[in-house]
């Protein structure tokens, strides 16, 4: 991010602007990246600040949002910045949100139109203080992108849900995302660390759940590495995944954003995602993305074009 990003940041969370309590281990050199200072960035970034939308982008900190906005790539985060859950690895602000903006699904719509974006990766924070966990507005912002933008192809990135009865994920589904993505995040044995507000068989049943009401539906889900996983408690997640008739898997490095997260256990090397890879097509997934830099939304429009011709393939 340049400067005036960065002092924007520190207004809007001050308490992620307090001084470090303990040094972040040094990032080896494959997961470094340039600063963002591209014209692309800026006409991005301007248009996201002209429709007073936010990014998961800016506010999760993500390596890759120097290139992703230089190509006009960007991650929206609905219903506001500030989370109800305290997951460890996250950077989103925690505590009360405010009252949902009625008006935010078409600003999305028309930021979508001038960003002429081909896909577009929808997510949001967790609102555990809304009774539908945020369903209505979400399917409401699909809906409000498609009439904008019929061409465009829409990926959601939902919460869990969990504190919602069924009809929740329900309205979700009905408004029909061409990819349903909702992360694990890490290994079950890390929950209690890592996710407290969640539980891993829930998630992992939302995703089975997405199937059973829409079978023609692409699922997605992803998890990080470098929190204190070993390999058999990756290879299990693989598997309940593909139990749950998981499509698309990514599995990235876990990048510690300040000290007073989840610190990194250890940086995975390159190698070893590629093995990841493997090991996933070998269980059946149709897409996997497996990389240090890779995350959710990273590359999501092409890796949609893939998985979508994947399966094509495999009924071919």
């Amino acid at each position: 991010m340049d400067q005036r990003d960065l002092s924007d940041r520190a207004q809007r969370h001050p308490e992620k602007a307090k001084k470090a309590d303990t040094p972040i281990l040094r990032k080896p050199d494959w997961i470094r990246v340039k600063a963002p200072v591209s014209e692309g960035y800026r006409k991005t970034r301007d248009i996201l600040r002209e429709n007073k939308l936010v990014t998961v982008c800016e506010e999760a900190g993500c390596p890759n949002v120097g290139e992703c906005w230089s190509q006009g790539h960007a991650t929206m985060m609905i219903m506001g910045e500030i989370c109800t859950r305290g997951c460890t690895f996250c950077n989103v602000a925690t505590g009360r949100p405010d009252a949902l903006d009625a008006f935010e699904p078409g600003r999305v719509a028309v930021a979508v139109e001038k960003l002429g974006l081909k896909h577009v990766v929808i997510t949001s924070v967790d609102r555990d203080d809304l009774e539908d966990g945020g369903a209505e507005h979400i399917a409401m912002t699909i809906r409000a992108v498609r009439r904008k933008n019929p061409e465009t192809t829409i990926e959601v990135l939902t919460p869990d849900f969990l504190k919602c009865g069924p009809e929740a994920l329900e309205v979700v589904v009905e408004a029909r995302p061409d990819v349903f993505n909702h992360n694990l995040e890490t290994v079950p044995g890390l929950y209690p660390e890592v996710r407290p507000g969640a539980r891993y068989f829930a998630s992992l049943r939302l995703l089975q759940r997405v199937k059973e009401l829409d079978p023609l539906a692409f699922t997605k889900s992803g998890i990080m590495v470098g929190l204190g996983e070993d390999r058999q408690s990756v290879m299990q997640v693989m598997d309940d995944m593909r139990a749950a008739d998981v499509d698309f898997l990514t599995i990235g490095q876990y990048l510690q954003p300040t000290p007073k997260h989840h610190a990194v256990n250890r940086f995975v090397t390159p190698d070893e995602f590629k093995a990841y890879e493997r090991a996933a097509f070998g269980k059946g997934f149709l897409m996997v993305s497996a990389t240090p830099l890779t995350r959710s939304s990273y590359h999501a429009g092409d890796d949609f074009a893939r998985l979508r011709a994947a399966r094509l393939a495999k009924i071919g």
